[in-house]
């Protein structure tokens, strides 16, 4: 769970940093005690593959606000982790552990400076266990001993360091010889118990919200997905255990979204034919991180098909005709028509009619089921909006205007969509934050998607009070 909330800020991290995966990954290489080793490599990062005068532009910004960008992240990450580790019902003392994830041997972590033997002994564990992981698969064995041995007595426990280094050998063959899952489960006998169907879908809900904070422009998507997959597959009278399934796949089918850099996702120009590869890989990628558990992997067999097309136009297997199942062309239909009626970096917002058009001229091309697509839509259009309590106290101006900060939207673009002042968005923004007790971006986006609140068609759509 230590490092389950990479992505929160990827958003972020891609709009100072350009590639956040590379970012993620080469930052292991330094040590973030080292101020000028440290200082070095935001250098190096910072605007990475865009035009001079905008990685110049970008670096002048840094310098203003670089130091609570970074405090940001890091918040943000245990934050949201430990957001995801309440619905999943893990204990506290893990969740205290998760919180110290960027805290040193030397008290020079964040976000206490918490140092030496007032640090968790698990943490300890994992700081260590991190890095030398990274270190041997990159370098070998030799590579893993010199960073632990390197780090001593700083970022890492030097009693740890002693004790991993006398039977690192022997450590690092055993993680060669087995697979990591079924090493894991058999290693925790806690986790022999098995979940209920009910806490099975709550954990499934809560990792699909988990997921779409990857970005601001997916916010909601996979409940959105799901819900419109169930409501549909009751229409097409799936039988229970097929219409479980295929509303779980839904669920989840985008958890490959995390294995693509949000230099990607969220591009507003049109995509390089590498970048638009990687974009085909995250079905399976999905279905990698499914099938890895047993009792997930059915889900994984459909939520691998979810942009598949009849005609063998789609991706990752190009399958055609019966090789999709059922599932996987009902969980199609419903993912198209929830990403054409949400906002993405490269195109407009399609209404729902839009919408509809696009999917119906999908099934005269051959590319969608008819009757999975006819589902979908009397399951879309019979959704009565009705009044409604929001939370936290907030009106239905302040929602709409949450939904917009969540989509990453700055202060001025929102007054401009609002047609109202910038002072009074920044206004807004500020109330809504206070209301709902966070400071940022982030974690306004993980209370939004929390409470449902990105599951609108149209950010617009409701009227707003003044």
């Amino acid at each position: 769970m230590a490092w389950v909330g990479c992505h929160i800020d990827a958003y972020e991290q891609a709009k100072w940093f350009g590639d956040d995966q590379a970012v993620k990954h080469e930052i292991r290489w330094i040590d973030e005690g080292k101020p000028i080793e440290a200082a070095a490599f935001l250098v190096r990062h910072i605007g990475v593959g865009k035009p001079l005068l905008e990685r110049a532009r970008l670096a002048i910004g840094f310098l203003g606000e670089g130091r609570r960008v970074l405090l940001d992240i890091a918040e943000n990450h245990w934050r949201t982790a430990d957001a995801l580790m309440e619905r999943l019902r893990l204990s506290q003392v893990i969740r205290d552990s998760v919180y110290q994830s960027f805290e040193r041997w030397d008290g020079k972590g964040d976000p206490d400076g918490v140092k030496g033997e007032a640090l968790l002994l698990t943490t300890r564990l994992v700081n260590l266990a991190d890095v030398v992981e990274v270190f041997h698969r990159a370098g070998g064995l030799e590579a893993a001993l010199g960073v632990a041995r390197a780090r001593s007595g700083t970022q890492f426990d030097p009693a740890l360091v002693e004790l991993f280094c006398g039977c690192a050998e022997a450590i690092f063959a055993e993680l060669e010889s087995v697979t990591s899952w079924d090493a894991l489960m058999a290693a925790e006998p806690a986790l022999e118990r098995e979940l209920s169907e009910a806490e099975l879908d709550q954990a499934l809900e809560a990792v699909a919200d988990f997921v779409d904070l990857k970005s601001p422009y997916t916010m909601g998507h996979s409940r959105g997905v799901a819900e419109l997959t169930a409501d549909a597959a009751a229409d097409m009278k799936f039988l229970g255990r097929d219409a479980t399934a295929v509303r779980r796949a839904a669920l989840v089918h985008d958890l490959g979204r995390l294995g693509v850099s949000n230099a990607i996702w969220d591009k507003q120009a049109p995509l390089t034919q590498a970048e638009a590869e990687r974009v085909r890989l995250h079905p399976y990628l999905s279905q990698r991180m499914l099938a890895s558990c047993p009792a997930l992997a059915p889900l994984a067999a459909i939520a691998i098909q979810h942009h598949e097309r009849l005609d063998g136009s789609g991706y990752p297997q190009g399958l055609s005709g019966d090789a999709i199942t059922p599932g996987g062309r009902l969980l199609a239909a419903a993912d198209m028509y929830r990403s054409k009626v949400e906002p993405r970096p490269h195109r407009p917002t399609a209404s729902a009619d839009e919408a509809a058009v696009m999917l119906r001229d999908d099934v005269r091309a051959g590319r969608l089921d008819g009757d999975a697509v006819n589902a979908v839509l009397r399951a879309a259009g019979h959704r009565v909006r009705r009044r409604r309590q929001w939370p936290a106290g907030l009106t239905a101006r302040e929602v709409e205007i949450l939904r917009l900060v969540a989509r990453g939207l700055s202060h001025k673009e929102i007054a401009e969509r609002l047609v109202i002042s910038r002072k009074t968005a920044s206004n807004h923004v500020e109330h809504i934050y206070a209301k709902i007790g966070v400071s940022n971006r982030a974690m306004a986006s993980l209370f939004a998607v929390k409470h449902g609140l990105m599951l609108v068609d149209d950010v617009d759509a409701e009227p707003a009070g003044p």
